[in-house]
């Protein structure tokens, strides 16, 4: 749907959905974040000037469906896929992609590192994508060089970041914030660098005893972003891996410059969100969310779960979720699902499905704490349906409609079970739900409790 709406702004110095709402115009893909939202179209003008909302949309991702990221819209959630050396290629991340869609993804972040030509997997990815696609280019920089970080160059970071522009990505994560500066202050964590990005930068720092390059070189990523409207996500490459290690210095000290990364990039009208922890034990969720607010001026936050325990390898997808759902409560803008493979390995199909489907609930029940417009109807309308006994209209209401399905019918396959007025856990004769009371009946009721003063009283 974009090809037209794009084809006039091509060839300007600066395309960013930020820079036409700074001048006060109302771009097609602001008027059809606003009929996605429900929310005024001026709202959503003025958000994305102040910075507090993003619309990812490269001028070169023409098929995308326009969606934005930001506080006073619904929370986000992006599912990670990609290849890897040791296993998966092209038509498994396209697979993956797809089932991600299916299941509800936001955006999808491409985070191939091998397996197969990466400019092949990532243009496949894009022309399938309906939403935004996020890299992390460091990694093709790092395979460009055959794994060897000391030859990496700033030129060979910033070739591999147009190219990703050209190709149509719509946001990348840039880990421009952790300074050489800040390498000591990881000296007292229990487990250093988590972030691949971050650690790929911190060894250049050490190879080489000078300053991030990405920092250095902040203004020539800027002129790119300009050129394709391509969102930063600055990348939290402190971020803690544990929860022994959550709100450091070192995680405090990467989120003050990323908030002055964060300004310096809206000087010139680009879009930017900012990528947050982690792992953090739950009494100190709000405290991160609200720092983050207050260093980066409120741009939209993003966060990998965090997980509030380390300790069930497995089924982190559930430890994460828990944190996920407080982080948007208290004002995160996207989630960044994780699966039950994090920290084993990389995920297959069903582990994106589980992550994905963890997550939705967990993007859902914030917005439905931060009591978001029509948050609760779908809860409401579900729950008509399943105290009518309308079992298929619970299935169709279910974020995985698939999966509930399969749950009933493993003891109660037959269709004459779908108007049945009970499940296979109570029976036909101990449901609760069958004690319907009419309203004619509690008219009575009420009469005859206050014509003879009933009252109950403890024995």
């Amino acid at each position: 749907m974009r090809t037209e709406w794009v084809a006039k702004r091509r060839g300007q110095s600066n395309v960013t959905q930020m820079h036409y709402a700074r001048q006060g115009v109302i771009t097609q893909e602001m008027h059809y974040v606003a009929q996605r939202e429900n929310l005024p179209v001026d709202l959503v003008k003025d958000e994305v000037a102040r910075g507090r909302m993003i619309i990812p949309a490269n001028i070169n991702h023409t098929n995308l469906e326009p969606m934005c990221i930001g506080i006073a819209s619904k929370c986000k959630v992006n599912a990670n896929i990609g290849a890897s050396p040791n296993s998966s290629n092209l038509d498994e991340e396209v697979a993956k992609l797809n089932l991600a869609v299916k299941y509800g993804a936001d955006t999808v972040m491409d985070l191939s590192t091998g397996g197969g030509n990466l400019d092949e997997i990532r243009t496949a990815i894009i022309k399938a994508s309906p939403v935004p696609i996020g890299t992390v280019p460091v990694y093709q920089a790092l395979e460009s060089v055959h794994g060897n970080i000391e030859k990496l160059t700033p030129d060979d970071f910033l070739h591999v970041i147009e190219k990703h522009a050209e190709q149509g990505v719509d946001y990348m994560t840039i880990h421009a914030g952790i300074l050489i500066e800040h390498l000591p202050l990881v000296r007292s964590r229990l487990t250093g660098i988590v972030s691949r990005g971050g650690g790929i930068l911190a060894r250049w720092m050490l190879a080489h005893h000078k300053q991030n390059p990405l920092y250095t070189h902040l203004r020539d990523i800027i002129e790119i972003f300009k050129k394709y409207d391509v969102s930063f996500s600055f990348g939290d490459s402190l971020r803690p891996g544990c929860t022994h290690d959550a709100s450091d210095d070192a995680q405090l000290a990467e989120l003050k410059t990323l908030g002055q990364l964060t300004r310096k990039a809206w000087e010139d009208d680009v879009q930017v969100m900012v990528e947050g922890p982690g792992h953090v034990p739950m009494d100190q969720i709000e405290f991160n969310v609200k720092k983050q607010m207050e260093e980066c001026s409120e741009a939209p936050f993003y966060v990998l779960g965090p997980l509030v325990t380390d300790i069930a390898p497995g089924y982190d997808h559930i430890t994460s979720a828990i944190g996920a759902a407080m982080a948007g409560w208290y004002g995160t803008a996207m989630l960044c699902y994780v699966t039950p493979k994090e920290h084993l390995g990389l995920p297959n199909p069903e582990d994106v499905r589980n992550g994905l489907i963890a997550y939705k609930i967990a993007a859902h029940a914030a917005d439905i704490a931060r009591h978001r417009p029509g948050a609760r109807d779908r809860d409401d309308e579900l729950s008509r349906a399943r105290y009518n006994f309308d079992w298929n209209r619970q299935f169709e209401l279910s974020l995985d409609p698939e999966r509930a399905k399969e749950y009933h019918d493993e003891t109660l396959p037959a269709d004459i079970y779908k108007t049945a007025e009970f499940c296979s856990m109570c029976g036909p004769k101990f449901c609760p739900m069958q004690t319907k009371v009419d309203a004619d009946a509690l008219t009575e009721l009420e009469k005859f409790l206050a014509k003879d003063k009933v009252t109950v009283t403890q024995s």
